[in-house]
């Protein structure tokens, strides 16, 4: 049985994220996948990173002590599907904290002189579920930060051998029958996945 992980990073339960997030859970339920579904908000967690945290962050292993138990749902998922909005062309602070945080020295990668080596390899399949407010153009002149940190840095730390970054950009525009067909495209995606 395939055990995803799926990390959501949206405040608010009515929002278009959260109807994402809710199909890519109902949807890997149903196909009969172990789903360990991380709503980072409603769990509370606390994306800074301390000074204690930063001061230790090489001391393996003693620098998983703090998010332990984040980092033990990472360290058992086969899938990491993340489901977030991007804000300010870039992914949701709590998102952004939680990869500073548990993806460690030790745990997402290693570090061989100097060098960054993947250590998520049982991660087989990583997927990302966005929405952009601006348009794929707008995004592209500024670079797209989340579509690259998601598909170079996050993909070099797992090497999935599928991977998957379906977005929807100009959000702040999309009607009623754009975000529904982005949906079953979702739903679609995710029973292939």
């Amino acid at each position: 049985m395939t055990r995803a992980l799926v990390l959501f990073a949206h405040p608010c339960p009515e929002s278009f994220s959260a109807a994402l997030h809710t199909t890519v859970v109902d949807t890997l339920t149903e196909r009969g996948w172990d789903v360990d579904d991380c709503d980072l908000n409603a769990e509370g967690f606390t994306p800074v990173l301390t000074e204690a945290e930063r001061r230790g962050y090489h001391d393996e292993p003693e620098n998983i002590g703090p998010v332990s138990d984040y980092v033990e749902r990472v360290r058992t998922a086969d899938a990491l599907i993340m489901v977030f909005p991007v804000w300010n062309f870039g992914y949701p602070a709590i998102l952004k904290g939680f990869l500073d945080r548990v993806f460690l020295p030790g745990v997402s990668f290693r570090l061989e002189e100097g060098k960054v080596k993947p250590n998520l390899t049982h991660i087989k399949r990583l997927a990302a579920v966005t929405t952009y407010g601006g348009t794929r153009t707008r995004a592209f002149l500024v670079g797209d930060p989340p579509r690259k940190c998601v598909t170079r840095a996050v993909w070099h730390v797992c090497r999935p051998q599928k991977m998957r970054y379906l977005a929807l950009y100009d959000m702040n525009r999309a009607s009623d029958t754009k975000r529904g067909g982005f949906l079953a495209s979702v739903g679609r995606e995710m029973r292939e996945f």
